[in-house]
């Protein structure tokens, strides 16, 4: 096998986490805007409408502003609000890119200090929007990695094997001396595999036995003791 040369990670639920649910916040905004939205029925429209919404709507790639004014038009119809106020969408744009939003998990920036010291090229692969970049940077993170992939600017999604090629050819990493870690299993851990890297799947409810529940693992890299 080869020496690991690179670590690649996902980014939500992996590096940080929103620290409200994602239906809260839509929520949250619509009643500042006057619409009364249960929060589980915007739960529910938002798993249906990504579901169904096609990788590309309103112009634009999924995760791109444009996608996400469709998704968002289009789950608040389904939970009960089809005359959405001209202010949500750009309310919920900006709180989704503020980094106050979210949380870095506690182990993330000494373990990311320890793999950059042990030489190892860092990078995030994501299924995300293009201000991933700027979010990471809120978050004090971005000056740790050497690549930001984000599908959302790429324009290709996990599990495809093209974002993390991209990502690869951006480090100068071949596949085979690459780990990618991530919490979905399909996008992360069999998507990293199908495109020639090792993977290792995070769970951090602690309910997948073969699962990672934290990032700590990664640390064994540094020390000599790569996980199987």
């Amino acid at each position: 096998m080869s020496p690991l040369r690179a670590v690649l990670l996902d980014a939500g639920g992996t590096l940080f986490v929103e620290r409200r649910p994602r239906p809260r916040m839509y929520a949250d905004v619509a009643r500042r805007h006057g619409l009364a939205c249960d929060e589980a029925a915007i739960g529910r429209a938002m798993a249906e409408v990504h579901a169904a919404l096609p990788v590309r709507a309103g112009g634009g790639f999924r995760y791109t502003r444009p996608w996400f004014e469709r998704f968002i038009a289009e789950v608040f119809a389904r939970a009960g609000a089809p005359a959405l106020p001209p202010g949500v969408a750009p309310d919920l744009f900006d709180a989704f890119a503020n980094a106050a939003s979210f949380r870095v998990f506690d182990e993330v920036p000494p373990l990311l200090e320890k793999l950059r010291r042990a030489g190892l090229r860092l990078a995030v692969v994501s299924n995300w929007s293009p201000t991933l970049d700027a979010l990471l940077d809120g978050l004090g993170l971005a000056s740790r990695f050497d690549a930001v992939v984000s599908s959302g600017r790429a324009e290709v999604e996990k599990p495809a094997p093209g974002i993390f090629t991209l990502a690869l050819a951006r480090l100068g990493v071949p596949a085979e001396a690459a780990l990618h870690v991530g919490d979905d299993r399909v996008k992360d851990f069999e998507g990293a595999r199908a495109a020639g890297l090792r993977a290792a799947l995070l769970d951090r409810s602690g309910r997948d036995a073969s699962a990672w529940s934290t990032l700590a693992p990664l640390a064994d890299l540094v020390d000599g003791n790569p996980p199987g």
